[in-house]
Order: C-alpha cells, then structure tokens, then sequence
C-alpha cells in the first residue's frame, strides 16, 4: 500500500518536472523572440535615422550590424530550444503515461481490496444473521 502511494507521489512529481520543462523552454523561445522583435525595430530605427538600408553598405551603422547579428543569433538560439522543446514534450508524455498506469493499477488494486472488504463485511453480517435466527 504505500510503496504503491510512494510510487504513484514519484510519478506525478516526475510530470510536474516535465511540465515545469516544457513550460520553462517555452517562456525562453518566446523571450529569445520577444526580443528579437525588439531587435528589429531598433535596426528598423538606426536604418531609417541613417538612410542606409544595405548592410553591405560601407557606411551602414555599426550598431545596426551588430544588432542584426544579435538578432540572428537569438533565432538560431529560438530555432534550436524548439528541437529540445520537441523532445521536453516527448519527455511529458511519456512520464504521463506512466503515471496513468500507475494510477489505473492503484485504481484496480483499490477496487479489489474494497470487494475483498464488503464480502468480509457480507459475510459477517450472514454469520450474524445466521445466529440470531438460531436463538428464535
């Protein structure tokens, strides 16, 4: 009985790390595009104050080159969470799945010790009833 509760604890505290996981990978991909965005209209803004638009311009604006390559690195950064995202996922639902057997199997158990208990029960009251008709 409680190595199964201890089991089945071990379980859900195993998708609740999954969970946390997948929710922290997910926060991260999108703060890495959040400020990509934000990357874009500062280079958008630099662009436009210094009328260059080409990078490959000699006078293009430093910052705006260095922007552009922070920008990129985040995506790339967002691109490869998204891969250990796909699998933080996998992790989740295969840690469910065990849990739900888990819990299915302590559900089963649990129903059998509750028949095993009322035919007890049942079977105390016969002998019960049994006796009281032999005193009449």
């Amino acid at each position: 009985m409680k190595s199964r509760e201890t089991l089945l604890r071990l379980k859900r505290f195993q998708v609740d790390e999954k969970r946390r996981r997948v929710s922290q990978i997910e926060m991260m991909i999108a703060e890495f595009h959040r400020m990509a965005t934000d990357l874009d209209r500062e280079i958008q803004s630099e662009e436009t104050r210094a009328g260059i638009t080409d990078p490959g311009h000699f006078a293009y604006p430093t910052y705006a080159k260095a922007a552009l390559g922070r920008r990129d690195n985040l995506r790339q950064s967002a691109d490869n969470l998204k891969g250990q995202l796909d699998e933080a996922k996998a992790e989740l639902q295969e840690a469910f799945e065990d849990m739900k057997k888990v819990e299915i199997l302590d559900d089963r158990e649990r129903a059998t010790e509750r028949a095993a208990e009322a035919a007890r029960d049942q079977a105390m009251m016969d002998s019960i009833g049994l006796r009281s008709r032999a005193n009449i």
